[in-house]
C-alpha cells in the first residue's frame, strides 16, 4: 500500500487568522493531500463573507454556538454539532456565543493553505484584542482568494440573516 507515512502530530503552532486563533493540526503534506484538520478559536460575531472553495468543509463545534449558512438556509449549531459544506457551495457562519471552538476538516486538503497565506504567528495562544484597522490588506486577501479558488458570494451574515 502506498501513500503518506502514518503520523502523530501535536503542538501545532498557533496562528492569528483574520481575528481568530487557528492551529493547523494536520495539513495536506501530512496526509498526502487527502484532508486537513484545523482547530479554530473564534470571538463573538466572527463571520467570514459568504464564500465557496473547491474543497468540502466539515465543521465540528467543540464549544460555543454558531449559526451556519448553506445556500440561504441558517442552522444553529451548538457543542457537538457537525455541519458539512460540499465543495463549490456558498456558505458562511457566525459565532453567536462569547467565543467558540471548532474543528474544521478540508477534504481534500487545501483550506489550510488559505489560512496560512493570510496568517501570522500568534504572539500568545489566545484570541488577540480587536484591531485598530484591517488585519490583512484587502488586496492581499483578494490575491490569495484568486490563487486558491475561493469565491466570495456576498458579505458576512449578520445576526438578522
Amino acid at each position: 500500500m502506498s501513500g503518506p507515512e502514518p503520523r502523530v502530530v501535536g503542538g501545532a503552532e498557533p496562528l492569528w487568522f483574520l481575528g481568530t486563533l487557528v492551529r493547523v493540526l494536520l495539513d495536506g503534506a501530512a496526509t498526502g493531500g487527502r484532508f486537513a484538520i484545523m482547530e479554530l478559536t473564534l470571538p463573538k460575531g466572527a463571520s467570514p463573507p459568504v464564500h465557496s472553495h473547491p474543497q468540502d468543509e466539515t465543521f465540528y463545534v467543540q464549544e460555543g454556538e454558531l449559526s451556519v449558512w448553506f445556500g440561504g438556509d441558517a442552522r444553529r449549531c451548538v457543542s457537538g454539532a457537525v455541519a458539512f459544506a460540499p465543495g463549490g457551495s456558498p456558505h458562511s457562519f457566525r459565532v453567536e456565543s462569547d467565543t467558540a471552538r471548532a474543528l474544521i476538516m478540508s477534504t481534500p486538503a487545501g483550506i489550510e493553505d488559505y489560512v496560512r497565506a493570510l496568517s501570522e504567528p500568534a504572539r500568545w495562544p489566545w484570541l488577540q484584542p480587536p484591531p485598530d484597522g484591517p488585519r490583512v490588506p484587502a488586496e492581499r486577501i483578494e490575491q490569495v482568494e484568486r490563487e486558491l479558488g475561493v469565491i466570495r458570494h456576498g458579505p458576512p451574515p449578520d445576526a438578522s440573516s
